[in-house]
C-alpha cells in the first residue's frame, strides 16, 4: 500500500512538474520537429480560385499565417501583415494566410473589409497537423528563401520583433 501511494505520489510530481515546464516555454517558440526543415507543400485555391502552390514561393521569404475570423489577435495582425506584402515584396517577402474558418463567407468578408491583398486558401486539419499542429491561433511561420521553416509564432506577437525578422531574412 504505502509503494502504491509513493507512486502515485511521484506520478503526481512529474505531471506537475511537466505542466510547469511547458507553462514556462517561451511564447513564439518553434516546435523542433518543423523548425530548419522543408515548410511541408501544399497547392490549395485560394478565394478567387487561383491555384496557390507554395513551393512556387521557392526563392522568396514567405510569411505564412494560420488564422480565422474569429480570432481577435488575427484582425490586428492581418492588416500589419498587408502593409509589409505592399512595402517588402518587391524585396522578396510573400504573405500567404491560411483560414481555419469552417466556411468561406465569413472570410470573404474579412477580406474584403481589412482590404488585404495577398492570397488566402482555406486550411483544415489535415494541413494544420502539417505544420505540426495548429492549435490555437494565430500561429505564423516565417519560411526561408530556400524553403525552410525558421520560426514558429504562436499567439499574439510581437509585430515589431517579427518585422525585424523578416527584414533579416530579406537581407540573406
Amino acid at each position: 500500500m504505502r509503494i502504491a501511494k509513493f507512486q502515485l505520489w511521484l506520478t503526481c510530481a512529474a505531471m506537475l512538474w511537466a505542466t510547469g515546464v511547458q507553462a514556462q516555454k517561451p511564447k513564439g517558440s518553434t516546435s523542433p520537429g518543423i523548425l530548419h526543415r522543408a515548410a511541408p507543400e501544399f497547392a490549395r485555391a485560394d478565394l478567387a480560385g487561383r491555384s496557390i502552390d507554395l513551393k512556387s514561393y521557392r526563392g522568396k521569404v514567405v510569411l505564412l499565417n494560420f488564422w480565422a475570423t474569429w480570432c481577435a489577435p488575427c484582425q490586428i495582425e492581418l492588416p500589419k501583415f498587408d502593409a509589409w506584402q505592399e512595402k517588402y515584396g518587391a524585396q522578396g517577402l510573400q504573405v500567404l494566410a491560411v483560414s481555419m474558418d469552417d466556411g468561406d463567407a465569413p472570410v470573404r468578408r474579412t477580406v474584403r473589409r481589412l482590404h488585404l491583398d495577398f492570397p488566402v486558401v482555406m486550411g483544415d486539419a489535415k494541413l494544420g497537423d502539417e505544420y505540426g499542429g495548429v492549435l490555437g491561433l494565430p500561429v505564423t511561420f516565417l519560411i526561408d528563401r530556400e524553403g525552410r521553416v525558421v520560426a514558429k509564432l504562436k499567439g499574439e506577437t510581437d509585430l515589431a520583433a517579427l518585422e525585424l525578422k523578416v527584414k533579416q531574412l530579406l537581407a540573406k
